[in-house]
Parts: C-alpha cells; structure tokens; sequence
C-alpha cells in the first residue's frame, strides 16, 4: 500500500492544521470545533445545532446570499453538522479556490452577525426539522435511546433541542454560547487535496491566525453513574421499534479497534453480520437490523436497533441476546478471525477512498489525539487483534445484566 501521512502546524493562537497532500483536482476542508450539545446548559438545548445553521446567514461583510453562493459560483459544496461532542464546517472546492474556501469557513465562524430576523426566521426552519424526526420513530428511537442511556447527563440531551428551548435562542444566548465554547485551542483545520502544506499554512495563517487566542475555561462532565434502565413507549405506527444496549467507559487505542471489530462481527454494515443472518435472512423477521457502537472523547456508546411488526419483537430479542452470547462463549477460529480482520480491513479501506470521509475523519481524530493514525496504522492495529481480545471486550460489553432496553410500539 502506498505510504501516506499527515502533516502538522499550529497557529500561534492555538488552532492546529492537519494535512494530506493527494492527487486529485478537488479539495475537501473543513473547520472543526469541539463544541456539541453536551457543552451546553440547562436552558441552551439545541444551541449548538442551531448556531450551526444560523451561522450561514451573514458575516459583516457577507448577507446570506454571499454567503451561500461564495463557492457554489465556482462549483463548489458548503456544509456543516453538529453532533453531540463537535460542530464541523466544511467545503469541496476545485484545489484552485481553497483559499476561498478556507476565508470563507474563516469568515462564518468568526464574523457572523446573527441579525434578529435571521434567527427567528431559522427558529421555523430547526423546529421543522424537530417535527421531521418525531415523526419519524426509526430516527427519534436513536435520541430517546440515548436520553435513557445518559440520562441526567448532557450526553443524554436532542442535539436538535425541543421547540420549548430553540423558540428561546436570542443573539444574546448565542454570543455567549459561542464566546464559552468556540475556543482556539479546540479547533481544528483538516485540508485533504492537492494542494502543499506551505499553501495550506499561509492561507490558514492569512484567516484564521489572525483570531485571538481563547483557551477553553472549564471542563466537560465527565459521565459517571450509568444504570440500566428498561422502558416501553406506545406510538402510532405499522412497525415496533427496539434498541438494546449501554454505555461504555472510555477506552484505550487498542481496545477501541477491539470494540469496533466486534460490533462489525455482531450487526455492522455487511450483509453477513451475525445479527442479519439470524433475524433476517433465516427467520425474515425484519427489513434491516444493525448494532453501532460510538466511541466519544471521555466514554463509548452501544447499541442495537431493529424495526418488526410488534408481535416479533419478543422473539427478535432473544435471538439477539443468544448471538451476543456465542461472542462471549465461543472463541473465532483462526479461519473466522481472519475474515474478520479482512472484512473491516476492507471496509476501512473504502472508507477512507473518499477524500471528504478521510478528511472529515482526521479533523475530528485531530480534536482528540495529537497525531492521526494513517490508513497502514490502522490495519496493523486491527491485524492485531486477537480471538481473546474479542472474546474479554464481549464479555464486557455484552454482559446481559448491563444491557438497557428500549421499545417504542403501539
């Protein structure tokens, strides 16, 4: 495999750079800050989503349609996300215009005005987005799983908010928000395209070295404290919807692949996952079914989702406990344990195929970790995994007495 890495500066004000040089005539980057819903207060839930699409709507030298149109004049892709630990901002553009692209990332995140019509105005456009996943029970299960999961806890918060706290946001809760949260030592830039580092540093130095240091002030919660907890919701709808699973603490590197491993052998993303053999192929229980497991900065999240008619959810349940048993009782052969290794090998490679999911990958690996493991690393941590590292991480976090349980059905 080709030898690859990544290239490291940091601005005087604290904002880091991460780089790879590819060939290749796009240019993905992006602006990643290590703000989400669990940095928020009581009274601010939703903010950080919601400073991610007002955010657009104006600088001071920019309106809306300036904004909007900066990069999608030449072609090129603006976007964002937010999640529960970072906010990510972030452009495709021809290599040509990714000074472009990184002023105006600059220029958004540092210079928006957040007029008070543009704020009511997008207060309409989050609350029917919240709309659209509660009437939605396969996307709102994943929310209420994991207010059940950290409850108490801002981990366990709508990283959308309700339309009690978004109809709440005010230029003054916003400013705050961002004046606490948004600090220069949180932030990282991600450029994967070809263009040089030396490019990418002056122009990262020219817009966004030109901000003020603000080191972060306080520390995230740590969560603590997680019970299992059981519940069953009554909704309208053809189809029952189930999520087994639990919180984790936080794991070290190599446990960590371990983790992920083992949940691409229970219910990942192949058709021949364990969990789609048993429930749909043989028994044809269901559409689909997959297990996801989430590691975050200071804990780890997982969990198993499926979607039947209500009177097969007693039954797909114990069929996915007694698969989760065979990974704590039964040793993979040497012949099993290769094709796991092959699988998510492969899987990993494809991934990082995409120059926009490898750089959306290293920004937020970057956030966290002061070097990124290239694609080689990676596959040398995985070929590492043993049949008994398996079986103790499945001891562990399959253990049936920690797992929580939620079934939203009429």
């Amino acid at each position: 495999m080709e030898k690859e890495s990544y290239h490291y500066h940091r601005l005087f004000n604290g904002i880091r750079l991460i780089h790879k040089q590819v060939s290749s005539p796009i240019c993905h980057v992006g602006l990643v800050v290590h703000t989400g819903t669990r940095d928020e207060r009581m009274d601010e839930n939703g903010i950080a989503h919601f400073i991610e699409h007002i955010i657009f709507k104006g600088t001071k030298k920019r309106n809306t349609y300036q904004v909007l149109s900066y990069l999608e004049n030449v072609g090129g892709d603006l976007n964002a996300y937010t999640t529960k630990e970072e906010t990510f901002f972030y452009a495709s553009v021809l290599n040509s215009y990714l000074g472009r692209a990184l002023e105006l990332l600059s220029d958004i995140v540092f210079n928006s005005t957040f007029h008070s019509k543009d704020i009511e105005t997008e207060k309409d456009v989050v609350i029917e987005e919240i709309k659209s996943y509660q009437d939605n029970p396969s996307e709102a299960i994943f929310d209420e799983f994991e207010n059940l999961i950290f409850d108490g806890h801002s981990l366990g918060t709508n990283i959308l908010g309700t339309k009690k706290s978004v109809k709440s946001f005010t230029k003054k809760k916003i400013v705050e928000f961002i004046e606490r949260t948004y600090n220069s030592d949180q932030m990282v830039i991600a450029v994967v395209g070809d263009v040089s580092f030396k490019k990418c540093i002056a122009w990262a130095e020219k817009y966004a070295g030109i901000i003020p240091e603000n080191r972060r002030k306080y520390q995230r919660q740590a969560f603590t404290g997680y019970t299992v907890q059981t519940m069953t919701k009554k909704i309208h709808g053809l189809q029952a919807h189930a999520m087994i699973g639990r919180a984790l603490p936080h794991y070290d590197e190599k446990k960590n692949q371990s983790a992920i491993l083992l949940n691409n052998l229970l219910g990942g993303p192949g058709l021949n996952s364990r969990l789609n053999l048993a429930i749909r192929e043989k028994n044809g229980y269901v559409y689909s079914i997959e297990s996801s497991y989430a590691a975050l900065s200071d804990a780890g999240l997982f969990s198993v989702y499926a979607a039947s008619d209500v009177k097969n959810i007693e039954r797909i349940m114990e069929l996915v406990h007694k698969e989760m048993h065979k990974l704590q009782t039964q040793k993979l052969g040497t012949l099993q344990l290769h094709r796991a290794h092959l699988q998510l090998i492969g899987q990993t490679c494809i991934s990082f195929e995409s120059n926009l999911t490898e750089m959306l990958s290293i920004g937020k690996n970057h956030l966290l970790y002061k070097e990124v493991e290239t694609i080689d690393q990676i596959i040398k941590r995985i070929e590492s995994i043993s049949a008994i590292d398996l079986l103790e991480t499945a001891q562990e976090i399959f253990n049936t007495n920690s797992l929580s349980t939620l079934i939203l059905k009429k």
